[in-house]
């Protein structure tokens, strides 16, 4: 037991006794205070706007609605479902017109909304809308994608302000899932 404690007294006399280490710089500079825009209320603008969110329907395979990894939630696509449960179908250009598919798309971003809503409680925690993939079921002729897809992309405007724009991409498929007319996922950096 005392060469035990001998050992680790010369030990720690030897650390002792190298230079002393420099004394750590300390700033002095405030990190700054980031305050909310008092103004920001993505909710009240929804009901401004009339609308209301439902619960998400829950995912028709083996997926999830949304993944969080840091401050970044990945959306499944999800598509124009009405209240009464059916969708908006068709293909845009054939069965349905720009205006038709402009109002599945907005649609969509109410759908998407409430698994945002499920998923943090509080639209205001939202920092921004980052990417959006709009697909649009359109016949083969069909070249006015971005027109459909705005319909969700100025709804996110509409909600959350500068911080609902987002850098999109909108395609034509030759079909979506159960024929909806359109089907869109998004990424979301939230607090």
């Amino acid at each position: 037991m005392k060469t035990v404690l001998r050992t680790m007294l010369a030990m720690l006399f030897l650390a002792g006794c190298g230079t002393a280490p420099e004394k750590a710089e300390v700033s002095t500079e405030e990190t700054p205070i980031v305050q909310k825009d008092p103004n920001y209320n993505p909710e009240a603008k929804l009901e401004e706007l009339g609308i209301v969110l439902s619960e998400p329907s829950a995912p028709v395979a083996n997926y999830v609605n949304a993944v969080r990894t840091g401050n970044l939630i990945f959306l499944a696509g999800k598509g124009p479902k009405q209240a009464n449960g059916e969708y908006i179908t068709g293909k845009i250009g054939q069965d349905l017109t720009i205006e038709d598919g402009y109002k599945a798309a907005r649609l969509t971003g109410i759908n998407q909304l409430a698994v945002l809503k499920a998923e943090l409680g509080d639209l205001s925690k939202v920092k921004r809308i980052v990417k959006v993939l709009g697909m649009v079921n359109a016949d083969p002729e069909f070249t006015d994608h971005p027109k459909v897809v705005n319909g969700f992309s100025d709804l996110m405007v509409e909600v959350f302000g500068e911080k609902g724009k987002h850098a999109r991409a909108a395609v034509g498929m030759g079909s979506l899932p159960t024929n909806i007319a359109v089907e869109i996922e998004m990424i979301v950096e939230v607090e």
